[in-house]
C-alpha cells in the first residue's frame, strides 16, 4: 500500500509511524512544505487524563513530555490584584518543536519517508498513492478544494486572539487578566520548557481596535509577528510577568474559527486533525485531538485491511462522536472567552470570579473531585455573604419574598418550597409589576432581540425574569445579561439537579433556580 500524508505536523507524523508500523512493506510519505526548522507556535499542552489512546499506541508523547516538558497540578487565575489556585488538574506541555522532532525521528526510525518544502498543488501528483491523508490544518487547501465532498463549515468566534511566547517562568497553566486603559485583556499562559512560557491573549473587537491593534496588515508573507501589538502587551502585562519580554513567532492576530465537515472522507481521501475539526484552545489541544485521530484511523485500517473506504467509513463513524463531544464541551468555555471583559468588572471578589470562570463547562461537584477544598471555600464564601448554603438561602426582589433559591415554575407564578409565588407574566413590553418571562433562543445568533426583551423588562420595572427555553448556554447568557448589565434578579429554569443548581448560585449566573410545574 502506498499512503501519502499532506502535512508534517504531530498528527501526520504519528499516523504516518503507526501505520508504518502496522504495514512495513508499505511506502509511506510525509509531503510537508515547510522546511524542517520552520516551526510556528511556540508549545503544546496536555491534560494528564486524556493521553490514554495515544501512550498505547506509542508512548512517544509521554516520553517527551516526561524528558522535555513541564509538568504541573495547579491552576492559576490572577484577577484584580489577586491569585487563586485550583489543585487537581494534572496538564503538561512541551516545545512544540521539540515535539515535532522527537516524532521525526519515530517516523524515519520506522522508514517513513518525508519530503520537507514540496507543497503538493494538484491532487493529481497523488494519484499512484491508495490512501491520501489530508493533514494540512485548520486552513486545508485540499478541504477547501474538495468542499462539495467534505462540506466544511466555520463558526468564527467575535473575540481575539494572538500567541507570543515569554522568558518569564509561569508555574503552570495561569490565566492573567487585566483591565487596562483601552478595555480588557486576558492571557492564557503555561510553561513549556526551563526559559520559555506560552502567553496567548485574548480580547474583544472594540478593545483591539481602541488599543491601535488593528494596523498589521494580514496579507504579510508568514513568518513577520506584528510588533506594535508586542510591544503594547509587554507595557500592559509588565507588572504579572516581572518586566520580561514577549517573543514573537509569526505572532498575529486572528479570530478562532470552531471548524467542521460534514464528512472527513472522499473516496480514497480522508481528513485528520485541524483539516477536518477544531476546538477552542481553552478546553481542547488540537494536537492531542489530531494524535487520536491518528490513533483511530491506524486502527479502523487494521480492522478492515483490504477495504480503504470501509475502513475510512469505521474511522470517522467512531472517532466523530468522540470530537463533537469535544466540540460540544469548548462552545461554554468559547462563549466565556467572548464575555469576560463583562466578568471581570461585575465580579470584583477574585474567588467568585475564579470560580464562575472554572465552572463554565463543569459543575461544583466536578471542581470538588479536582480540589476540595477549593470548593470549600467556595461554599463557606457564600455562607459568609447570605448565613445558609446556596440552595436554602431566602430570596427577595422588590415586595417579594421566598424561603430558598429553588422554585418550580409554572405559566403564570414561580412557587417556592412553602408555597409562595411571585406572579408572571409574558413579555409584553410595558410597565410590569410581576415576573417577565424571557424565552431563550435556541441558537446563540438568535441572542440579540431576546436580550433586547430583557432590556425593555428593566426599563419597565419588573422585579425580576425568569428565564426558560433554549439550551442551557443561551439560558446562562440571558440570565447573565438581566444580572450583570441590568441589575435585574434572574431564575433559570430548566433540568437541574442540585449540583448543577447550586453551580449557578455559587457562580452568579442566577438568582434562582427552577423546575418546569
Amino acid at each position: 500500500m502506498r499512503v501519502a500524508c499532506i502535512g508534517g505536523g504531530p498528527g501526520g507524523l504519528f499516523f504516518a509511524t503507526l501505520i508504518k508500523r502496522d504495514r512495513p512493506e508499505s511506502e509511506v510519505v510525509v509531503f510537508e512544505r515547510n522546511r524542517p526548522d520552520d516551526t510556528f507556535g511556540f508549545g503544546v499542552v496536555f491534560s494528564d487524563a486524556t493521553l490514554g489512546a495515544i501512550d498505547a499506541a506509542d508512548p512517544v508523547l509521554s516520553e517527551a513530555l516526561e524528558e522535555h516538558g513541564r509538568h504541573w497540578d495547579e491552576i492559576e487565575v490572577r484577577v484584580h490584584g489577586a491569585q487563586e489556585r485550583v489543585g487537581g488538574m494534572g496538564m503538561a506541555a512541551v516545545v512544540r518543536k521539540t515535539l515535532l522532532n522527537l516524532l521525526r525521528e519515530r517516523a524515519r526510525a520506522e522508514g517513513v519517508a518525508m519530503r520537507f518544502q514540496h507543497e503538493i498543488s494538484d491532487p493529481d501528483e497523488l494519484d499512484g498513492f491508495d490512501l491520501v491523508v489530508a493533514c494540512d490544518g485548520a486552513n486545508s487547501r485540499f478541504r477547501r478544494m474538495f468542499a462539495g465532498d467534505f462540506g466544511p463549515t466555520a463558526d468564527v468566534a467575535t473575540a481575539k486572539f494572538i500567541w507570543f511566547g515569554t522568558t518569564y517562568q509561569f508555574d503552570g497553566l495561569t490565566f492573567v487578566h487585566e483591565d487596562g486603559p483601552h478595555g480588557v485583556f486576558a492571557a492564557h499562559a503555561y510553561p513549556i520548557s526551563d526559559s520559555l512560557s506560552t502567553f496567548i491573549v485574548e480580547t474583544d473587537a472594540s478593545s483591539w481596535a481602541a488599543a491601535g491593534l488593528d494596523a498589521f496588515d494580514p496579507a504579510t508573507p508568514p513568518g513577520a509577528s506584528d510588533e506594535r501589538t508586542r510591544a503594547y502587551l509587554e507595557k500592559l502585562f509588565h507588572d504579572q510577568i516581572d518586566g520580561h519580554a514577549l517573543v514573537g513567532n509569526n505572532s498575529r492576530w486572528a479570530n478562532f474559527a470552531t471548524r467542521r465537515a460534514r464528512s472527513w472522507r472522499r473516496g480514497t481521501w480522508v481528513l485528520l486533525g485541524d483539516a477536518a475539526h477544531t476546538a477552542h484552545f481553552s478546553v481542547g489541544s488540537g494536537t492531542k485531538m489530531a494524535m487520536e485521530d491518528a490513533v483511530a484511523l491506524a486502527g479502523a485500517l487494521a480492522e478492515v485491511p483490504h477495504d480503504i473506504p470501509g475502513a475510512l467509513e469505521l474511522y470517522e463513524r467512531r472517532r466523530r462522536p468522540q470530537v463533537e463531544k469535544i466540540q460540544n464541551s469548548a462552545r461554554p468555555s468559547l462563549s466565556w472567552w467572548e464575555h469576560f471583559g463583562r466578568y471581570v468588572r461585575s465580579f470584583d471578589d477574585p474567588l467568585q470570579f475564579a470560580f464562575h470562570f472554572l465552572t463554565r463547562s463543569i459543575p461544583r461537584a466536578k471542581l470538588a473531585l479536582r480540589d476540595q477544598q477549593y470548593a470549600d471555600r467556595v461554599d463557606a464564601w457564600w455562607r459568609e455573604r447570605h448565613g445558609a448554603a446556596p440552595l436554602d438561602t431566602p430570596f427577595r426582589a422588590g415586595p417579594f419574598r421566598l424561603p430558598s433559591r429553588r422554585v418550580t415554575a409554572t405559566g403564570p407564578a414561580l412557587i417556592g418550597d412553602d408555597g409562595t409565588e411571585i406572579p408572571m407574566e409574558s413579555f409584553i413590553g410595558g410597565p410590569s409589576s410581576s415576573g417577565v418571562w424571557i424565552d431563550a433562543p435556541a441558537t446563540e445568533a438568535d441572542l440579540p432581540p431576546v436580550l433586547g426583551q430583557v432590556r425593555d423588562s428593566a426599563k419597565a420595572g419588573a422585579p425580576l425574569v425568569g428565564v426558560r427555553g433554549g439550551t442551557p448556554l443561551t439560558r446562562v447568557l440571558v440570565a447573565e445579561e438581566a444580572r450583570l448589565a441590568h441589575g435585574l434578579p434572574a431564575a433559570i429554569v430548566g433540568r437541574y439537579d442540585d449540583d448543577a443548581a447550586a453551580t449557578l448560585l455559587l457562580s452568579g449566573r442566577a438568582d434562582l433556580v427552577g423546575a418546569a410545574g
